[in-house]
């Protein structure tokens, strides 16, 4: 029996692939004990990772697998204001998953997604200018996340002056790995949920453009969107709208440090980025393990069968680097073709928000590449320390150096109306 040790810590961050080697081995589904103390059944092959994915048997909705009389005995008290993360798009299975989905799918389109490019151009470009005048940053905090931090919050009206808070308290939110992780940070959800609430409120009485008057709209013209629902909605597109790209960014950047000729290759070769950050994404696993699935009949994968009511986590970093898909998968190309990975899951829960983390990424490479003459690395490579997650894998800081701009540096004119990463939205961010 393979030790299996606890997934969430930062040495196991720092390098899973041995680790999920080993398991794709000789025990590609296999039942451990989670980082939240409670056991779970992980699958780590891409074929079975994927066929999971898709599988309708296999509920996001922890009491759909229970009998009534389980749910009975099971359901959890939860103080009154956290019951809105009950109702979250992400935990649904049909019909409810969805009708949610739909409401906020059209914001998110190829389409509709390319429309926001300029804008982040804008926003990526001056968070760049900025760090190249002062020749060293925290690349973590100082561009990754205020990239996509400014553009959801943008889409959903959130003030600038406010959206340094968000980053506060995702940050607290994320390590959420043991049960009493969760219990100290209920002060942290009170307030962000408090917040949602606030900025529903002036929606309904001020109107706007943006994708939270959207659906504050879009309830009130019968779509069956209940004020929990709303709440949960607003509380996931805020989370979820940008973590994954952050750790895209940062983990992206310090693969492109640990391969220089890769890094020179594609500062060469700009057309080369949509395949970049495909690789990227399949090379760095920002998210590790997709969000958890129970079962609700017994389902058999690679010839291990999985009883009814058990909870499921698929691992699409192993999955990713499986070598059965992927030829040399430890390898950096950024040229594979094809490229056939699982960093956005798959099946009814594919990640929504794919279409706008695959602009963001190419737009931030780009520009850092672009704009960022020298950028390197400011400490050992192995000082760097990774966040204890359960789901997802991401750095805790990447300090970098680039060299400095001299005094009369033009930091570009913006176009017409475009703002900077604290200003206020132009009309094609709002559509």
């Amino acid at each position: 029996m393979i030790d299996i040790p606890t997934l969430v810590t930062a040495e196991h961050k720092a390098n899973p692939f041995p680790l999920y080697v080993r398991l794709r081995a000789q025990a590609p589904v296999v039942r451990f004990i989670a980082g939240d103390k409670k056991p779970a059944w992980l699958i780590t092959r891409y074929a079975d990772v994927s066929a999971a994915l898709k599988e309708p048997r296999l509920a996001k909705n922890p009491f759909t697998a229970l009998t009534d009389e389980e749910r009975k005995r099971t359901v959890p008290w939860m103080p009154g204001f956290l019951r809105p993360l009950s109702q979250t798009m992400l935990d649904q299975d049909p019909p409810d998953h969805g009708r949610l989905r739909s409401l906020v799918h059209q914001a998110f389109t190829p389409r509709r997604v390319e429309d926001l490019r300029a804008r982040v151009e804008v926003i990526a470009a001056e968070l760049a200018a900025q760090a190249r005048a002062r020749g060293s940053i925290d690349l973590l905090e100082d561009f990754a996340a205020p990239l996509p931090i400014t553009v959801i919050s943008e889409m959903l009206g959130v003030p600038p002056d406010e959206r340094r808070r968000f980053r506060r308290w995702t940050n607290r939110l994320i390590r959420n790995v043991t049960t009493t992780d969760m219990i100290l940070s209920i002060p942290t959800l009170w307030m962000l949920l408090r917040y949602v609430r606030g900025l529903v409120k002036r929606r309904r009485s001020e109107g706007g453009e943006d994708l939270v008057a959207a659906l504050v709209r879009a309830e009130e013209s019968g779509s069956q969107l209940s004020d929990d629902e709303l709440l949960s909605m607003v509380m996931l597109l805020l989370i979820a709208g940008h973590e994954t790209t952050v750790n895209l960014i940062a983990s992206g950047t310090l693969a492109l440090f640990d391969h220089p000729e890769a890094m020179e290759g594609l500062a060469q070769e700009p057309a080369l980025m949509p395949s970049a950050v495909e690789e990227l994404l399949r090379f760095t696993c920002p998210v590790e393990l997709a969000t958890e699935r129970y079962t609700t009949a017994p389902v058999t994968y690679s010839g291990h069968t999985i009883p009814r009511g058990q909870r499921v986590l698929a691992s699409l970093a192993s999955a990713n680097h499986d070598p059965d898909i992927f030829a040399a998968p430890e390898q950096l190309k950024l040229d594979r073709e094809p490229n056939r990975h699982l960093a956005f899951g798959g099946g009814p829960h594919y990640c929504l928000g794919a279409p706008l983390t695959r602009l963001e990424g190419q737009v931030a490479f780009r520009v850092l590449l672009r704009d960022l003459p020298g950028l390197r690395l400011a400490v050992p490579r192995g000082s760097l320390r990774w966040k204890p997650n359960q789901i997802l894998r991401g750095l805790t800081a990447l300090p970098v150096r680039c060299n400095t701009a001299p005094k009369h540096f033009d930091t570009g004119r913006r176009p017409a109306g475009a703002a900077g990463p604290s200003g206020t939205t132009p009309a094609s961010a709002s559509r």
